[in-house]
């Protein structure tokens, strides 16, 4: 059995036109990231775990269907992984947490926002000349590597504002987690909620139930970390 491959059907969903085929790969992926979202919202650092398993398997994925740039995009969330592995496992002296729930203080909330607009507005503006540059990127690594991949023939993005919202603002929110920002939990309902919307309007109605069930995720998150932040009375330095 080749688990790897796109090609192995765990099961085949009768939603859509024509029903959805869930791989293996795809499933145990989703899982993982199912679980990740969840642990992570109960602060466990479990969830770093789970989460490394779904960005390697999504990356492979999307080698397999040709979405280069989103491969190269799975490669920060591994490393991201690895970095908030390592900052929530941290201690002090005293053998507790170094990092601990709390809120952007005003200035860097300020900061972070001035980012996201200006890197959404350039985003929207360029989003294919740079995925087509990640992606020429992509493919030479990989040829490097031995894999003699080909250059896809990529077509106009199909929404190039909210793709470029989704992109920028998970790279944001991926970065909030690790340093345990509860407005992180914010940013993950915003892409969710896109996320539903884009893949539906695509039909992908899978894809679309799976960020529904992320967005009620987020939305708990949101609420344990908010409570977490008050009980605490944690704004931070840092």
């Amino acid at each position: 059995m080749d688990f790897f491959s796109t090609q192995n059907i765990l099961v085949h969903i009768p939603i859509g036109a024509g029903g959805y085929d869930l791989s293996w790969i795809e499933a145990v992926g989703t899982l993982a990231g199912l679980l990740c979202i969840w642990l992570a919202s109960l602060e466990k650092i479990s969830n770093y775990a789970f989460g490394l398993v779904n960005v390697t398997l999504f990356a492979i994925i999307f080698f397999q269907i040709q979405l280069y740039a989103s491969l190269l995009l799975q490669l920060f969330f591994f490393v991201a992984n690895i970095y908030g592995w390592y900052a929530w496992s941290r201690q002090t002296n005293d053998n507790e947490t170094a990092l601990r729930i709390r809120w952007l203080p005003l200035p860097k909330a300020i900061a972070w926002l001035t980012v996201c607009v200006g890197a959404i507005g350039l985003m929207t503006i360029f989003i294919d000349p740079v995925f087509a540059f990640l992606t020429r990127i992509a493919v030479n690594v990989m040829n490097g590597l031995g894999m003699n991949v080909t250059m896809p023939e990529l077509q106009p993005d199909a929404f190039p504002f909210w793709d470029s919202c989704m992109m920028v603002l998970s790279i944001v929110a991926m970065i909030l987690m690790t340093r345990k920002y509860v407005e992180n939990w914010l940013l993950w309902v915003v892409i969710n909620v896109i996320s539903v919307v884009i893949f539906a309007r695509q039909g992908v109605y899978a894809m679309s139930l799976e960020y529904m069930l992320l967005t009620f995720i987020a939305l708990n998150g949101s609420r344990m970390w908010i409570k977490s932040a008050r009980e605490r009375g944690s704004h931070a330095l840092s």
